[in-house]
């Protein structure tokens, strides 16, 4: 394999927003009462876990880093009795709710259409997995990924360095290898693409496979909210 590094681009799939979005609801905290010193932290470390695992994101990861750090020090300046200034917070709360409104719609749409699609019952191989009365299958946001995958990461003992520059197999090697498994069997439940017996560097080159599957509508990741079960579907 060639020693060039492999980069995904994040702009093809979410924004600061999403990001932002997905810390508050992990947190399960109000939009409107964001404890923004701890979500701060939170956005750096996924900033800094991106360039790890060499993922490309956009400028605007890093001014939004910078609206949050500037935001969380406003917010340990003292409160003098009288005051009547804007909570600092408001800065990110108000885009964040017109966002979430969008969002919010668009997703709706998108849930009518999976809903819909015939294949994606077809494709499906287990029985478990299939939407049942009151049940809710719901698109899987990169974010979401990113914490499945993480998981997986961490039963992995933390001697094994990373080096994305001497693994043995290229991420087109592995896609070549995801998309025999699917043309096999339809769909495949996330954790089960990743072998036991992998090297940390495989198991990397794998996720950043995915990622760039996804990129190019060859798959689709949903999740069963029942079960919490994440599965890729061959498109």
């Amino acid at each position: 394999m060639s020693n060039e590094i492999y980069k995904i681009k994040m702009d093809v799939f979410e924004g600061p927003m999403d990001l932002l979005i997905h810390l508050i609801r992990k947190a399960e905290v109000d939009i409107y009462d964001i404890p923004i010193a701890l979500i701060t932290s939170k956005f750096l470390s996924y900033i800094d876990w991106m360039k790890k695992m060499n993922i490309d994101f956009a400028g605007d990861f890093l001014v939004m880093a910078a609206t949050l750090t500037q935001i969380k020090s406003k917010m340990l300046l003292p409160v003098h009795e009288g005051d009547e200034d804007e909570d600092p917070r408001m800065e990110i709360i108000r885009p964040l709710d017109e966002y979430l409104h969008m969002k919010s719609v668009a997703e709706q749409l998108y849930q009518r259409n999976l809903l819909g699609q015939d294949t994606f019952i077809r494709k499906s191989d287990n029985k478990d997995f299939l939407p049942h009365d009151g049940d809710e299958i719901i698109q899987v946001g990169l974010f979401d990924l990113i914490d499945a995958f993480q998981k997986i990461l961490d039963k992995i003992p933390a001697e094994h360095k990373i080096d994305l520059t001497s693994d043995r197999i290229s991420v087109q090697d592995r896609i070549s290898e995801i998309v025999n498994i699917l043309e096999e069997q339809g769909s495949v439940i996330f954790t089960e693409i990743f072998s036991d017996n992998c090297t940390k560097n495989e198991i990397i080159v794998t996720f950043l496979a995915i990622l760039e599957m996804i990129k190019l509508s060859l798959i689709q990741a949903v999740q069963h909210i029942q079960t919490g079960i994440i599965r890729i579907f061959y498109l």
